[in-house]
């Protein structure tokens, strides 16, 4: 797909297009990808392979309003990290014991959906590696925003954030955060991800795992 031509396909195809975007880092021993599950991993399988680099997971959850759940009053990524939605928390007024009390309730899943995807596999270490966490499109950016500053405390060299579409205010956010940004399109006006693929189905758990084991490590 040409950017802003039309929509993806669906995920792998977005993919593959976000893969020759960073065409620049194929075949460098010192790159990592990192999908954020369940909807990035199969865009990140696709650019592992563009790229001959290793794939794996990195856990986040978002925390969603009660009884409006697909709005994030923030999200939590592995390590602990919670990043809070200011704009929602304060417009709403939503109260800590709220936040924390959902953050008890996702967490649990958070660890679940770690071991089932990896099937006892640890993680891989980022040490000096140049990390490229990818999702599958970015709305308000707190789960993609959790992933950085919970990758950034396993000391990485380096975060590029992959996406093949976003707003561009969530792409200019992220960039004083990671190392680099890279969203293949940024249409205008921007209402939702899924608007943006004409298959946008839920990706399975089984999917992920079977992504991953095809995947080197």
């Amino acid at each position: 797909m040409a950017w802003l031509d039309d929509r993806f396909d669906d995920r792998r195809d977005a993919g593959r297009a976000l893969g020759e975007a960073l065409a620049e880092y194929a075949g460098r021993p010192d790159v990592i990808v990192l999908a954020l599950p369940r909807g990035g991993v199969p865009v990140a399988y696709e650019v592992a392979q563009r790229l001959g680099a290793p794939l794996d997971v990195f856990l986040v959850r978002k925390l969603g309003l009660p009884g409006h759940e697909e709005l994030a009053m923030g999200a939590i990524a592995s390590g602990g990290i919670r990043v809070e939605n200011p704009a929602v928390i304060e417009q709403l007024d939503v109260p800590e014991h709220l936040v924390r009390a959902i953050e008890a309730r996702e967490r649990p899943e958070l660890v679940r959906r770690e071991q089932t995807y990896r099937a006892g596999r640890p993680p891989l270490d980022v040490r000096g590696k140049i990390a490229i966490l990818v999702d599958d499109g970015l709305a308000t950016g707190s789960s993609m925003r959790a992933a950085v500053q919970g990758l950034r405390q396993r000391g990485p060299a380096a975060i590029i954030v992959a996406v093949p579409v976003a707003p561009r205010e969530a792409c200019d956010e992220l960039a004083g955060l990671a190392d680099r940004v890279v969203c293949g399109a940024t249409p205008e006006p921007f209402y939702a991800v899924g608007q943006w693929y004409r298959d946008f189905d839920q990706t399975s758990d089984d999917e992920v795992r079977k992504l991953l084991a095809g995947s080197p490590r």
